[in-house]
């Protein structure tokens, strides 16, 4: 040695990157991801993440029905999606690497816990052989005893040798904090405050974050590995913070509530995916939100129906199976003409089907799931981000209409997340609630299904009030006193105006304009709605960058429909619908406009990847 200074490590600087990191479902995958997605956004790159767990409380230790995901798709450019190939897996046993290996891309980095590549766990994969032996010869490898590694980096704290291990999911993620050069300080300081009352905890699993990156910064690695690179997106000016679906949901919640001047009463029951809206609205009692779990589906929302009819917001929220049993109880939100918002976080189906995995197979049953003529307003939010202004429109919608409102998003956009911008609430306007509290004139008589001669709404009284007592309930009821009428021509007449009251809302929409297109007549218009936004967004702007005559319209308002969405079809010559179902709003826009919509389906439990969604749209075009 000469003594001169060391050559800096030369990074290869990537545009983007994808990484996932996989084991069992007691590895601690989705604290290790959301961990390195927090760096990842406080580095300043754009992001999208895929988070992805089994739907068993705890799966047999190693096989393949226990692994958990997360995936993170960050850059210095725009991400739409989570991303469709992974550039780096760390597999934590031989389970995690067969179900993620055909998602790697060629020449792909792999990165093994080699402790766990042992004849044992090969079994409970499904694994004939150690597929090191010859499967693996298209990826990079990176082998590491990261169990062993983590061991030595936390001897003498005092743990036992279980709890050891549980620390070599912070050893990956330093490691993996190297190879991407990331801040670990975000990472300590979560630490100490997760484990604030074990500081043997905090002390070992930063000395097996510290090991990690530590051994990378000092390994030689083999031929073809080096670490990456990624600049800072050029991102509006503003202050950020990461966000979940969940998340935006629950203060877009508050935030609408706020804005139309009432207390928020948020009743439910647990569901996968949608318990985590009652976790997390709990927290804001101080702000007005009242709180109740039920013990079924049915009285969670008649007992939000209940909160509406005194006069606060009711707002309850499931899957599928759980908007199933509300169903009867949704007619009567109807019926008494309150407002009402209902959360359909949908997952796979039919009955149980996937909890975990993401499908969009609910539309139908939003928009026609009741007996009767008993039409509502559907929503349908496209981006974790998105689910904070979709929440605001439906507390808008219900209030404004006196009707129930049911807003779909699904598993993916409940537990993805993506940068947030922080909006200024100035720029949301008022909708305060007028409560009708003065009593008729005298002589005349208080009639509860007057309607505004706008919006058809009838008047929002508090129970109590002097003067204004009435009746609602669930059998039909007179269109002006609400007493109870088996008339045929005032069935006719109710069922009408509800129809038409629904039917008025469409008015209140912002002019339609395409995402991308806007003004053209073209060759295909590509329709989504909900967590599709992503993958189409990126497909179409791709199949634009090479010549193809494509646009993008993405529907928030799925019923009513726009106004001006039918002038709009007719100028694209073919219309394709890309949805994560069997084909739902491509029947939606066949059965309302004529016109001859084409599916593109796909129910899988996972996302759309923009290469497929190139290549079904590319067909369609040359057909």
């Amino acid at each position: 040695m000469d003594g001169s200074s060391p050559i800096p490590l030369q990074r290869l600087e990537v545009e983007s990157a994808v990484v996932r990191f996989a084991g069992d479902s007691g590895d601690g995958m989705q604290v290790t991801g959301s961990q390195f997605t927090l760096a990842t956004a406080l580095a300043g790159n754009d992001l999208a993440t895929f988070p992805d767990f089994p739907a068993e409380i705890r799966a047999p230790v190693g096989t393949t029905f226990g692994v958990s995901a997360y995936q993170i798709n960050f850059g210095a450019r725009e991400i739409r999606t989570a991303g469709d190939e992974i550039d780096v897996l760390v597999a934590m046993n031989p389970a995690a690497l067969k179900v993620n290996l055909r998602e790697v891309k060629p020449g792909g980095l792999l990165i093994l816990d080699s402790d766990a590549f042992n004849k044992r766990n090969f079994a409970k994969a499904g694994y004939d052989s150690d597929p090191r032996a010859g499967e693996l010869a298209d990826f990079r490898l990176l082998e590491i005893d990261i169990t062993a590694q983590t061991e030595r980096a936390v001897a003498g704290l005092g743990l036992s040798k279980k709890e050891a291990q549980r620390c070599k999911n912070f050893w990956a993620l330093g490691l993996v904090y190297w190879l991407f050069d990331r801040d670990r300080q975000p990472t300590r300081e979560w630490l100490e405050r997760r484990f604030s009352d074990r500081p043997d905890l905090v002390a070992a699993n930063c000395a097996a974050l510290d090991a990690g990156h530590a051994w990378g910064e000092t390994a030689e690695l083999p031929s073809g590995i080096s670490a990456w690179r990624v600049p800072a997106a050029r991102l509006e000016p503003g202050t950020y913070r990461n966000i979940t679906g969940a998340q935006a949901l629950t203060w877009g919640l508050l935030a609408g509530a706020q804005k139309a001047g009432l207390g928020m009463s948020f009743c439910g029951y647990p569901l996968t995916p949608a318990s985590v809206l009652l976790h997390s609205l709990a927290s804001l009692k101080n702000f007005g939100v009242v709180t109740f779990q039920a013990e079924d589906e049915i009285a969670a929302i008649c007992a939000a129906i209940g909160a509406s009819y005194a006069g606060s917001l009711g707002v309850t929220a499931s899957s599928g199976p759980g908007l199933a049993l509300k169903t009867e109880a949704l007619g009567l939100a109807i019926a008494t003409e309150l407002p009402l918002v209902v959360i359909n976080a949908q997952r796979g189906g039919p009955s149980t089907g996937l909890p975990t995995k993401t499908e969009q197979s609910d539309l139908y049953q939003a928009l026609w799931g009741r007996n009767g003529d008993a039409p509502l307003a559907v929503l349908a939010a496209r981006s974790p981000a998105d689910c904070f202004e979709v929440a605001i429109e439906a507390i808008r919608i219900a209030t404004t209409w006196m009707t129930p409102v049911i807003l779909l998003t699904d598993g993916y956009l409940q537990n993805a997340s993506e940068p947030w911008r922080l909006p200024s609430m100035s720029d949301y306007p008022d909708f305060p609630v007028a409560f009708r509290s003065q009593p008729p004139a005298a002589g005349e008589t208080f009639h509860p299904y007057a309607r505004d001669p706008e919006t058809l709404a009838r008047p929002w009284v508090r129970p109590g009030t002097q003067g204004l007592e009435h009746r609602i309930g669930g059998l039909e009821r007179d269109a002006l006193t609400g007493h109870i009428s088996y008339d045929p021509a005032n069935h006719q007449a109710m069922t009408e105006t509800r129809t038409e009251k629904i039917a008025r809302i469409a008015k209140s929409y912002p002019p339609l304009s395409l995402q991308q297109g806007e003004g053209e007549e073209g060759d295909l218009l590509v329709i989504g709605w909900g967590s599709t936004w992503g993958p189409i967004s990126r497909a179409v702007s791709n199949m634009r960058a090479v010549g193809y005559k494509v646009g993008q319209l993405h529907l928030r308002h799925l019923w009513p429909l726009p106004e001006d969405l039918g002038p709009l079809l007719r100028r694209w010559r073919r219309i394709a619908v890309p949805e994560m179902n069997a084909g739902q709003l491509v029947t939606l826009l066949r059965a309302t406009y004529l016109v001859d919509a084409e599916a593109v389906t796909k129910v899988s439990g996972r996302p759309f990847k923009v290469a497929e969604l190139e290549a079904r749209l590319g067909a369609l075009l040359k057909e």
